[in-house]
């Protein structure tokens, strides 16, 4: 509305408070420069996700409450790539924004007296014997393609799509190799706990959400999970209009029992209050805690009035399960300021640690 309206950016307001900040990450972005472009005595945000990617997502965050105290954004990226070698820098930047932090922790009870438990758990899943045959010429065409490949972008590039792939591949072979297959619940190990775990949901009679960061995965999901509540659930992804979203929303908070929703994690993963639903199921991971978080919050939330299960699906022996046991390691960045973690460091392995990070259990 910032950028449709300039005359916004005319007055000299006593309060600009921005909610849902994460949208003003990108300091490059129009959207972005438009709201840094409004005038103000007092600025306040609020956000979730103050970091979703990288660790720059704070910094345009802090250049729109106090300009200059994080330096300017060529400083604050040389800065951020010290951190690797020296991460007492963590503990710098901590204290830097510390008093300027309000952070509200919903397992507090001192704010939230009444709020249920959140128990979280990982699932582990299986290869099948197709996912498996298919796994392993991906990473061999990968190890094949990395003695090929220059260094930069390009590298980056490739680390990436195998990455993808790889996800893909963990979901359904059907989704791997394209084409709109059958997704027969045999050939996915995810597809088959997915199963075991809403026969109990549907035994007790409660609610569901299912997210998946892929668009593509929402149809069939819903579709088996049809056969295992013996009713339609609903889907929630980027391709449904914004005015027909509150509708669906309504109607799996409705009276009627509609068991589960499947929702890409983009699209159903912030403003959403779905407090009917106790089950949280991450289908395929974000590899980012703070995102992942905020995606369960559509649940674990003031208005939910049972103890919220959220499961985490990982296929055991594979990249999922690796990236899993790093993140863990790397954890504790989060109390130094707030998580910091995503894809990016993986293109930074070398081709022997690579290969290592992809390579199946089983190999």
């Amino acid at each position: 509305m910032v950028q449709r309206y300039p005359r916004l950016r005319d007055y000299r307001w006593r309060y600009v408070i921005l909610d849902e900040a994460q949208a003003i990450k990108n300091p490059g972005a129009k959207q972005t420069r438009a709201v840094k472009g409004l005038q103000a005595e007092n600025r306040i945000i609020l956000t979730g996700t103050p970091i979703e990617n990288r660790l720059g997502d704070l910094w345009s965050l802090f250049d729109f409450l106090n300009p200059g105290l994080l330096g300017n954004h060529k400083e604050f990226t040389i800065f951020s790539k010290k951190l690797k070698d020296h991460p007492e820098g963590y503990a710098h930047l901590r204290n830097l924004v510390r008093p300027y932090i309000l952070r509200r922790m919903k397992t507090d009870k001192t704010i939230i007296a009444d709020l249920p438990e959140k128990v979280e758990m990982k699932d582990y899943a299986l290869l099948t014997k197709r996912q498996l045959v298919l796994y392993r010429r991906l990473i061999d065409n990968l190890a094949a393609a990395l003695e090929a490949c220059e260094e930069g972008i390009q590298r980056k590039g490739l680390i990436l799509a195998t990455l993808m792939k790889a996800k893909q591949l963990c979901n359904h072979p059907d989704q791997y190799t394209g084409g709109g297959g059958p997704f027969a619940a045999e050939e996915s190990g995810k597809f088959q706990i997915l199963g075991d775990i809403c026969e109990t949901i549907h035994e007790k009679r409660e609610r569901a959400l299912i997210f998946t960061q892929f668009r593509e995965m929402t149809e069939p999901l819903a579709a088996f999970l049809q056969t295992v509540f013996h009713r339609p659930g609903l889907i929630l992804h980027g391709g449904v209009p914004v005015a027909k979203r509150k509708g669906l929303v309504d109607m799996f908070q409705g009276e009627a029992y509609v068991p589960f929703m499947v929702l890409s994690l983009k699209a159903g993963g912030v403003g959403l209050n779905l407090t009917r639903a106790n089950h949280v199921i991450h289908f395929d991971r974000w590899w980012n805690p703070a995102v992942e978080n905020q995606a369960t919050d559509r649940a674990f939330r003031i208005g939910q009035e049972k103890n919220v299960v959220v499961h985490k699906f990982i296929v055991k022996g594979t990249i999922e399960e690796k990236i899993d046991g790093m993140l863990e390691d790397k954890r504790r960045l989060s109390a130094e300021v707030v998580a910091v973690t995503g894809e990016e460091w993986i293109t930074e392995l070398d081709d022997k640690a690579l290969i290592e990070m992809f390579k199946p259990a089983a190999m």
